[in-house]
């Protein structure tokens, strides 16, 4: 690995671009731009590659989107690689991502456990000088963060956890080498796609598993499957097809919708498609059934009441069934992220498993011993904060940032983010961010949005080094037309209706906005390439 200046001469490092992230977008912004001819590097907080997948170690771990729909589209990389299942767990994650990069040559040019701490813009060489935490600092004529949207993890603000005198981690920054939960009284505190994983391995050798719920996770069946290799070499005889159709779809997947609306059909024909849909598992009940179920109250009930009637077929007691699939939904179905589960339904059926529904009993304090909550309090020896993130833009505003204006970043989004195609904000010159504040993002399966968003990027990059130019920025007149028509998309859908991370409603304080773009990667990309064929409108450009 290339090694920067670290003996603290005055000497530093001058480049072409600096990526920030070795992710799924990262890796590929690395491997494109290097093509192209640019000095590149790699700045990445971890000691491996994958981001989120070096990151995610916690037990039962594992992507929630389907093989082959999760990897790089490149024949080059899917003809010698095989997954052992069609929804990977972190450890064959971790073994792709060192495949791809022996096949790709890539780690020469990344520096790890590079944290990157600060930049600012200098406008007489219109460049970023860029620091790292430990002291390490590189100039890059252009900058493009690849920090995706779960690079800030957050703890809620519970009186007590400091004095807890067992052992606790939110999910997001679990011990490496692992933690063992044999004979332990476990708590869980969260019901997101983490908690519901550590659910599932937690109460296989855990002598006492609790959950605190607050809200249901509205979790989908996954349908797992075991991959041989004499099956994978008959699912890419359809690979090239498959990727085209991913290049195509609304959410980056293969996955399409009925051009029906669940109300137009026969009840007998509604439920035929919903259950072939569950059956088909992973996210095909969310987005491959009617096309109206996330636009349409009426049509979004009828998915709910089919998902509710499959939990409480799986869950023996009536009252707990009900806490986790109420009558009322707790918010339109899937205007929150869904879940993938495979056995965390049935786990509330065994004596060591204990739902805690904090609606009705408030978590009050974590006690020395425990969790104390309004109708008592229960001891444990580890607690998982399962508590999320503060999604797409807590990655970004995290990073001292300073623009042309004398303010920082997070000075700037105090009050909301604002993107000119969700790619640039104004007052950033020679800065981009992929799978960022209102792209596709957590709407678009991520190797698809790291592979067609980041095309445009390199694209960009190319044509302002061809046209010679020195210096490109949002304008904030382009600023306030996107968002215009963020709010006009949203507006049609149901995402409005519920406190989610997708409305950034989970942290305390942070504006509500959508941050996702919800109108579809083929109306996303369209945008974008009209921008380029109007020489980048919407940007200044200056040579």
């Amino acid at each position: 690995m290339n090694q920067n200046k670290r003996d603290g001469r005055n000497a530093v490092e001058e480049i072409d671009v600096l990526v920030v992230g070795a992710g799924f977008g990262g890796l590929y912004q690395l491997h494109q731009l290097r093509k192209e001819g640019f000095s590149v590097k790699v700045y990445e907080a971890g000691a491996g590659l994958g981001g989120i997948w070096h990151w995610n170690c916690y037990p039962g771990a594992r992507v929630d989107s389907h093989i082959p729909i999760y990897e790089y589209s490149m024949e080059n990389l899917w003809e010698g690689w095989n997954w052992s299942e069609r929804f990977p767990d972190w450890q064959e994650l971790r073994r792709y991502f060192e495949y791809v990069d022996k096949k790709l040559d890539l780690s020469k040019d990344i520096c790890f456990n590079t944290r990157v701490t600060g930049a600012e813009f200098d406008e007489d060489s219109n460049s970023w000088l860029v620091q790292a935490g430990d002291g390490l600092q590189i100039r890059a004529h252009r900058v493009v963060f690849c920090t995706g949207f779960a690079a800030k993890h957050y703890v809620p603000d519970f009186e007590g956890l400091d004095d807890f005198k067992g052992v606790w981690h939110h999910t997001a920054l679990w011990p490496q080498d692992g933690l063992d939960f044999k004979g332990k009284r476990v708590g869980i505190i969260g019901t997101g796609a983490s908690g519901v994983q550590v659910l599932q391995e937690a109460a296989k050798d855990a002598a006492q598993v609790t959950v605190f719920q607050r809200t249901p996770i509205l979790a989908l069946a996954m349908q797992q499957k075991k991959l041989d290799k004499e099956t994978q070499l008959e699912m890419k005889k359809h690979y090239l097809d498959t990727y085209k159709l991913r290049r195509e779809n609304f959410g980056g997947f293969d996955i399409i919708s009925s051009d029906k609306s669940a109300m137009e059909v026969s009840e007998e024909e509604r439920q035929e498609v919903f259950e072939a849909s569950w059956q088909k598992g992973g996210f095909n009940f969310w987005s491959g059934t009617f096309w109206d179920v996330l636009l349409n109250e009426e049509s979004n009930l009828k998915a709910y009441e089919f998902w509710r009637k499959k939990v409480h077929a799986r869950v023996n007691d009536p009252i707990v069934a009900e806490q986790l699939a109420p009558l009322t939904p707790p918010h339109p179905f899937g205007v929150k992220r869904p879940s993938l589960e495979q056995n965390y339904y049935d786990l509330f059926n065994e004596e060591h498993v204990s739902l805690v529904n904090l609606k009705e009993t408030p978590l009050k304090k974590i006690t020395a011993n425990g969790v104390k909550t309004s109708a008592g309090e229960q001891e444990f020896d580890i607690l998982v904060m399962a508590t999320g993130f503060d999604a797409v833009t807590g990655g970004l505003m995290q990073i001292d940032i300073k623009g042309t204006r004398g303010k920082t970043l997070k000075e700037k989004w105090e009050f909301g983010a604002r993107t000119h195609l969700g790619v640039a904000t104004a007052g950033f010159p020679n800065m981009l961010f992929v799978y960022g504040p209102q792209s596709p993002t957590g709407f678009c399966n991520g190797p698809t949005c790291a592979e067609e968003q980041g095309d445009w990027m390199v694209k960009c990059l190319t044509d302002m080094r061809e046209n010679k130019v020195q210096r490109f920025e949002a304008t904030e007149d382009a600023e306030e037309s996107w968002n215009r028509h963020m709010d006009s998309l949203l507006s049609k859908t149901l995402f409005g209706k519920a406190d989610s991370w997708y409305m950034g409603a989970n942290i305390p304080g942070k504006p509500r906005q959508l941050l996702m773009y919800p109108g579809g990667l083929q109306l996303y990309l369209m945008q974008c390439y009209e921008s380029t064929s109007a020489g980048y409108s919407g940007f200044m450009l200056n040579k």
